[in-house]
């Protein structure tokens, strides 16, 4: 579908060669695999698929007349001020800023809020192409040391640095192989908790964030400051279990060091703590010795997820899943490790997000309600209810709050609203909140635009929310360009978010951007969640297809004029999606997806998503996967009693260095689409292109640089222009 007028003669797609002696026996059902050759980064035969798909999707991006008008107008709104909420550590307070256009963003430190603001860290100097970002960091308890994570060309792959923030002077302290790593300091300042993976053996120099190998024996290590990184602490692994993975949390008194234990990407987790203040000669004593910190097993099965909120020396609050698939808050005193009470119990139909504590006994208490949030202030002591905080519907990106201070910083966004500090003092009782800092973009006014969230009756007639974006006053006659956007999976939630290159679509290609919140996220808690993942994975794929049926029957957009987008496991969604229904949708952007449902186990941390997916190892879980597997599962629609002509328009996403979903899925889906649609056939019926945007030095998406981010939305968006027949408007 979509008309495509600017390709006046069918694409020559590059021939890629078919390996038909590849074929695997799947519990007595014999599966080929013709371009498993493509699951080797580094072949020469690789290389070469890969540059004749990036000419190929070159070839087709300068044909599309809006490209560089995109591109033009997402610059200029992008060169704008944006702010990152201020925290304290020690007297001090640091920030993210970015003046506009930096590739990066940029670290400030100042002596107090009205002080000059100076330059701490700035990502940009590290690299002339601005790939080279900042992943992680974390500042000393006293405000004199910053220890902080740099990733090159977006990969997970993080070296850990130390500066002396005073001086701005580099320490010799460098940190390799860290990886899924949080920084914890111990409150003497004297050094902080990191996570990492057994560095390669001898000859496995590797380009890291271009491998495939499979992530395994993670371990938690202290680094003393000063030392090199062969004198750390090993404080705990599991040679047992190497799928576990974890992480280190010291509790705001300095006194524990808490153990989370993950073993997958669900929501459940094991909590060990150690009191690190019981230790005769603390963590020195451990340095040179092959002893693991003697931790003590607080939960020690993997049936529910717990997050330590604030502690009063043994007795500790916890946000928890237990019995509770909205989330709640509990109480245990670690003398009495099986008598739990509830502070805060599950809401009936809100989800609870989050809690900090802050001012000493409160805690700010953040709920998702019906996909949008709601901030209270509660007793942190009793969980009883104080204050609401005044909000617009949109998203909480981040709280900065201490609980020994009675400041708090609120980082807010929302569809029409770039982004909203607000500083909230709790100093005199009832909240004192104000706006700290507004980000303002010149040229975007948020008056042209409505916002609607509508309810969809899905396949089984579960209501799917979604929100619908576009200009005001307009006819529903079915004309207009129209986004759609999903990803439905791992408990994450899809939350009112601000982005220049979606106003860019509504305002000059008068389109409608939606997001519809399908099973499978987090929007209403872990039954949401559950409901469309592994044997009900397809619940996401009808709700996010009767999205669309809506979008239609409603008089927003047609067939030929929606374009469907996701990412990651939304990746997954947009490739099962066109397999089922290429009639519904004229476009399609699948960013980095999930595209081998049989053999994504098989690669970096694909085997943390077995929780989501399942496993083809195991006869049940490949039946659920096999049956829409986006690359066992391409179809020529013209073949089947269907109502399509052919697939959609299609641009597969994905990024040399994507450690995280490798590369593999869509080079191999993009083979499979390309021989089945078009090679295979003279006078194919598939005239409507299937390409693939490769992007060199770049990762899963965290740390792109801004100038790939807008390369990246004019290509996608000029392809969707393009595909669907909008024109510009200026």
């Amino acid at each position: 579908m979509g008309s495509l007028s600017a390709l006046d003669q069918p694409l020559q797609y590059p021939i890629a060669r078919r390996d038909e002696s590849v074929v695997d026996d799947y519990h007595g059902v014999k599966i080929s695999d013709p371009y498993r050759w493509l699951e080797d980064p580094d072949s020469a035969e690789t290389k070469e698929f890969v540059q004749k798909q990036v000419e190929l999707c070159e070839s087709v991006l300068k044909k599309c007349n809006t490209r560089e008008q995109i591109r033009d107008r997402v610059t200029k709104l992008f060169d704008h001020p944006r702010y990152g909420a201020p925290y304290k550590r020690g007297k001090k307070y640091f920030y993210s800023h970015n003046s506009g256009l930096q590739a990066q963003d940029v670290i400030y430190v100042q002596d107090n809020l009205d002080g000059e603001p100076e330059v701490l860290l700035d990502p940009n100097a590290l690299s002339e192409d601005g790939t080279v970002s900042l992943n992680t960091m974390s500042v000393s308890e006293d405000g004199r040391y910053l220890a902080y994570g740099l990733s090159s060309s977006g990969s997970d792959w993080v070296t850990i640095k130390v500066m002396h923030v005073e001086d701005k002077t580099v320490e010799p302290d460098t940190l390799s192989w860290v990886k899924f790593s949080s920084i914890n300091w111990t409150h003497d300042n004297k050094g902080f908790f990191y996570s990492r993976y057994p560095a390669p053996k001898e000859g496995e120099n590797i380009d890291a964030g271009t491998e495939t190998n499979t992530n395994l024996y993670h371990e938690l290590y202290y680094h003393f400051l000063g030392m090199d990184q062969s004198e750390d602490i090993l404080c705990w692994r599991d040679s047992e279990n190497p799928k576990f993975m974890f992480q280190g949390s010291v509790t705001d008194d300095g006194k524990y060091l808490l153990l989370y234990i993950l073993e997958n990407c669900d929501p459940v987790n094991k909590v060990y703590y150690c009191n690190m203040s019981a230790l005769p000669e603390g963590l020195q004593g451990f340095r040179g010795k092959d002893l693991l910190l003697p931790f003590v097993k607080l939960i020690d099965q993997f049936d529910a997820l717990y997050t330590a909120i604030a502690n009063d020396d043994t007795l500790f609050t916890f946000r928890t899943n237990k019995g509770a698939p909205r989330y709640k808050l509990v109480r245990v005193d670690l003398k009495e490790p099986s008598n739990w009470i509830d502070i805060i119990p599950a809401s009936e139909k809100d989800v609870l997000e989050s809690a900090d504590a802050v001012n000493g006994n409160k805690m700010i208490v953040s709920y998702l309600s019906d996909v949008k949030y709601v901030l209270q202030i509660r007793d942190l002591e009793t969980g009883s209810f104080l204050h609401q905080l005044p909000l617009d519907i949109g998203t909480v990106y981040e709280i900065t709050a201490r609980r020994e201070d009675d400041m708090f910083f609120i980082h807010f966004s929302s569809f029409l609203t770039p982004g909203i500090i607000y500083q909230c003092n709790l100093g005199a009782g009832v909240p004192d909140m104000k706006i700290f800092r507004e980000i303002s973009v010149p040229g975007f006014d948020r008056t042209e635009f409505d916002v609607n969230q509508v309810f969809v009756p899905s396949k089984d007639g579960t209501k799917i929310p979604m929100f619908i974006v576009g200009r005001k006053n307009v006819d529903l006659d079915g004309s207009h360009p129209c986004s759609l956007y999903g990803y439905g999976g791992f408990s994450i939630s899809s939350t009112p978010s601000f982005s220049i290159s979606r106003i860019v679509l509504a305002r000059h290609l008068g389109a409608f951007f939606c997001i519809a919140n399908i099973r499978g996220g987090g929007e209403y808690g872990e039954e949401w969640h559950k409901a469309g993942s592994l044997s009900k994975k397809q619940n996401g794929f009808d709700d996010f297809i009767s999205a669309a049926e809506y979008l239609i029957a409603a008089g927003y957009t047609q067939p030929s004029k929606l374009c469907i987008e996701g990412g990651s496991n939304g990746g997954l969604l947009i490739g099962a999606c066109i397999n089922q229904r290429p009639d519904l949708f004229g476009c399609a952007l699948a960013h980095v997806g999930v595209m081998d449902m049989l053999r994504f186990h098989k690669f970096t941390i694909g085997h943390a998503w077995t929780s989501e997916y399942g496993c083809s190892e195991n006869e049940k879980e490949f039946r659920w996967q096999i049956k829409y597997s986006p690359l066992h599962n391409v179809r020529r629609p013209w073949e089947h009693p269907t109502k399509a002509s052919q697939y959609p328009s299609t641009m597969l996403l994905t990024a040399d260095h994507d450690d995280r979903v490798v590369p593999l899925h869509s080079l191999k889906l993009l083979a499979t689409m390309q021989h089945v649609l078009c090679t295979s056939l003279e006078n194919s019926p598939q005239t409507n292109p299937i390409i693939g945007r490769i992007e060199r030095e770049a990762g899963h998406g965290a740390g792109r640089p801004t100038k790939k981010l807008i390369d990246e939305a004019a290509d996608r968006y000029g392809f969707m222009a393009m595909a669907l027949n909008a024109t510009w408007i200026e």
